[in-house]
């Protein structure tokens, strides 16, 4: 895991898979991508395979370490319901979001397909918890906005949108079911420009259907000089958490054997 995150709308990123593929044009510029081949062929580095997918059941028990409570991003390098990840190890992941409930899990997936049968069947146990939330990435209207569709017909108690990188305007969308929006412009060389005024129509409609709005940044070559206010605001606003109390000592004891049993039984 790692702490004190640089994304705007987390605190840590929890790993127990690494690697993807690409899906959809929001994968072009993949940021996890140019980060994990910069490391490929260095021994004894987490991303010594580059970015080949791979499960990494070390860290299975990763959250059940944290006694403080933290928002973490589940798979900030890959995404949990590639194809590739059996189903029973996304199953393990999710049995210890449910047992880590002092924390609040963002799960975000470009996969909706497979996150709503999945939340249908066997992760109904960990849809309905009010500390996980589950989110798809939505990047245009052809790939990303049936996307929304799938995840509204999910029975997840927290749902959210992705909305970067942002790559053309998304006209109206129905925002039913949605509990909250980011939106982002995407960044790094070769980063596609957003218009402003797409986002704004995003914002319009977040406020007609009282979602909460988050707006990430504009991207750009230079992330940092093109900053994050969006006609002089900084919007960062979240769902309500949940507030569920750390275990004492003893029991957080036992989560941690039990996590501990995921991750011997998932190297079978």
């Amino acid at each position: 895991m790692s702490d004190n995150s640089k994304i705007e709308w987390t605190d840590a990123t929890w790993n127990p898979v690494r690697g993807c593929t690409k899906i959809s044009p929001g994968c072009l510029h993949c940021y996890a991508e140019t980060f994990a081949e910069r490391f490929r062929g260095v021994p004894g580095h987490p991303f010594e395979q580059g970015f080949d997918l791979r499960l990494v059941p070390d860290k299975l028990g990763d959250p059940l370490r944290w006694s403080t409570a933290r928002m973490i991003f589940v798979n900030s390098m890959s995404d949990l319901f590639h194809r590739d990840v059996p189903d029973d190890y996304i199953v393990s992941v999710a049995r210890v979001m449910a047992a880590a409930n002092w924390h609040t899990f963002q799960v975000l997936t470009k996969r909706a397909d497979r996150l709503r049968d999945l939340l249908h069947g066997k992760l109904r146990f960990a849809a309905g918890q009010s500390h996980i939330w589950w989110g798809v990435s939505v990047e245009n209207r052809k790939h990303g906005l049936p996307r929304v569709g799938l995840l509204r017909d999910t029975p997840a108690a927290v749902r959210f949108l992705s909305v970067e990188p942002l790559l053309e305007d998304l006209g109206q969308f129905d925002l039913a079911g949605i509990h909250w929006v980011i939106v982002g412009g995407e960044s790094g060389p070769g980063a596609r420009p957003m218009s402003a005024a797409w986002v704004r129509s995003i914002r319009a409609q977040c406020r007609a259907a009282h979602v909460p709005f988050f707006f990430k940044q504009w991207g750009g070559v230079r992330k940092k000089e093109a900053g994050r206010t969006l006609d002089g605001h900084t919007y960062d606003e979240f769902p309500a958490k949940s507030a569920n109390p750390v275990p004492d000592s003893e029991a957080l004891a036992c989560l941690q054997e039990t996590a501990a049993e995921y991750s011997v039984a998932a190297r079978r």
